[in-house]
């Protein structure tokens, strides 16, 4: 039996009026699909690959009235639709998108759909290349510690359409959005936006950086006076990006006075004027997530006033205090033999493999590897001399990374193997090392998901004790 109906969503006269298409059947697919199923609309949805994880969705979504094709698109049905709902796997180039867009059919991502069906949301937006998901979990653990119903949606995991199928959604929302999600999102007006940094990624569907930074800007492309912007005032490139959208803007720092930012002198992160917490109390390895705790800080305080004054501040501080590392970020495994296993899978660009290298002050074995996404490994070159003994580079992308860093420490190509990559580590390593798996590479080569890869890596290492 179909589950009960949700309400029907603001969505534009000129979408109804015919079939929608859903084009890929991962969760935000499956999500959107049955939510405009459910909404009384006729859906077809649609997934080029073939597994049997597709088709068990497509049972589901057929239960839903969903019409489903898997293992292919029907482009002629595809260019007959009112609407295309795009998920973010999906390039633009695509070609059930190509033909949408010949047909002259609005595209749009599963984030636009959700956000229509929860036009009563206080949404805070999350983006950048770094820290987004952290900086996400944070905003939503404090929303929730002022005592507020609230949810993290979105790129980190849970689609925005599978909180508007709840009969009762939450109030506030805390929502990553990445640059592949912005791109077919044309509406979004967040009640904070944020933009936690930038530096050159997806240079592998993106035709330069320059592209990649214009999706990233597509956060602000509805600015207003009455909009609320929080950006890194550390990092130029944002500084560029945000300085033209209208509106309130917030900046915080780990170098500098701003409006939130850290005193290293009195080891304390104030926001908005006022004492915060000490460092040593928030449990929290690194600068870069001291940066994410003063993001997320100020994006909950800006978004109501009720989120500010003597009493808001000490919940915010408890929140931060109970706050725990993230899966696969920067995550200790355990201690095998005097040495200390990393799970940073998440890590899958140069850039933040760069900031897991900045927290390590052991000497580190580092796993480099996976599908090589258009960007050179030099720029790892500083923090490899500084405390790398030795890469194994192993996947699709162990040839390109040996030959960038040739000349500036020793890499041992590992194939691609996984089981024998940790071999290779746990042979590599010496009491007082950490191995650091912090990858700089999408997964997509040997795992479906970097959740994947961070749990096969826990599961083999966690075997040797």
């Amino acid at each position: 039996m179909t589950a009960p109906r949700v309400s029907a969503p603001a969505l534009r006269a000129e979408w109804l009026v015919r079939e929608i298409a859903v084009i890929g059947l991962a969760r935000s697919g499956r999500s959107v699909a049955t939510l405009l199923a459910r909404t009384g609309n006729a859906v077809y949805a649609s997934d080029a690959d073939r597994s049997p994880e597709l088709e068990a969705t497509a049972a589901i979504l057929e239960g839903e009235g969903v019409a489903v094709d898997v293992g292919t698109h029907d482009l002629d049905r595809i260019g007959r639709a009112s609407l295309v709902v795009v998920s973010p796997g999906v390039p633009p180039d695509a070609p059930a998108i190509r033909c949408a867009r010949e047909q002259g059919i609005d595209v749009v991502s599963e984030i636009e759909i959700g956000l229509r069906y929860l036009p009563n949301a206080s949404c805070i937006a999350i983006t950048g290349t770094n820290g987004k998901t952290t900086t996400t979990a944070l905003a939503d653990h404090l929303l929730r510690a002022l005592g507020l119903r609230a949810v993290a949606a979105g790129n980190i995991g849970t689609p925005l359409s599978e909180i508007a199928l709840q009969p009762v959604p939450p109030p506030w929302i805390a929502l990553e959005v990445s640059s592949y999600q912005l791109h077919f999102t044309p509406v979004i007006r967040p009640a904070v936006g944020v933009l936690t940094n930038l530096s050159p990624n997806h240079l592998d569907r993106y035709a330069s950086v320059e592209e990649y930074y214009g999706d990233k800007k597509l956060l602000f492309r509805t600015a207003s006076s009455a909009s609320m912007w929080v950006s890194n005032a550390d990092d130029l490139d944002s500084q560029r990006l945000v300085a033209g959208a209208a509106g309130i803007h917030g900046r915080f720092s780990i170098t500098r006075h701003a409006d939130a930012y850290y005193d290293r002198e009195s080891q304390s992160m104030v926001v908005l004027g006022e004492e915060l917490l000490s460092r040593h109390e928030l449990p929290l390895v690194g600068d870069h997530n001291v940066a994410n705790a003063l993001c997320a800080t100020l994006a909950v305080m800006l978004a109501h006033p009720d989120h500010r004054g003597i009493e808001a501040l000490q919940r915010l501080a408890h929140g931060l205090r109970s706050f725990h590392t993230l899966e696969h970020r920067i995550e200790p495994v355990v201690e095998v033999g005097g040495v200390l296993w990393i799970n940073d899978s998440k890590s899958t660009n140069v850039a933040s493999t760069l900031v897991a290298l900045r927290g390590m002050t052991q000497p580190t074995v580092l796993l480099l590897g996976g599908k090589h996404k258009g960007e050179p490994y030099t720029a790892l070159a500083p923090e490899l001399r500084r405390v790398v003994k030795r890469v194994i580079a192993y996947g699709q992308a162990a040839p390109k990374i040996a030959s960038d860093l040739s000349g500036i420490l020793e890499v041992e190509q590992g194939g691609s193997n996984f089981a024998k990559v940790i071999e290779r580590a746990r042979r590599a390593a010496t009491p007082g090392d950490v191995v650091l798996l912090s990858p700089a590479c999408s997964s997509f080569d040997m795992f479906e998901n970097y959740e994947r890869r961070g749990a096969e890596f826990k599961r083999l290492v966690l075997e040797m004790r």
